[in-house]
């Protein structure tokens, strides 16, 4: 039998699919820490705080 067995192809599968998903997450955190999007970021962090134009509480 060749040595494409069940168990071969299960652990290629799980430490891919880890290094895929440590890959975009690593991608997305270099993204949001990149100071060109510092002011982006840090406006819209305060976008829940302010009120509304139509609130009256």
């Amino acid at each position: 039998m060749s040595g494409l067995d069940y168990e071969t192809v299960a652990r290629f599968a799980q430490q891919g699919g880890t290094l895929y998903f440590a890959a975009i997450f690593i991608a997305g955190v270099v993204y949001a820490l990149r100071p060109k999007h510092r002011e982006t970021f840090k406006r819209l962090s305060h976008l829940p705080l302010e009120k509304d134009e139509g609130e009256d509480v």
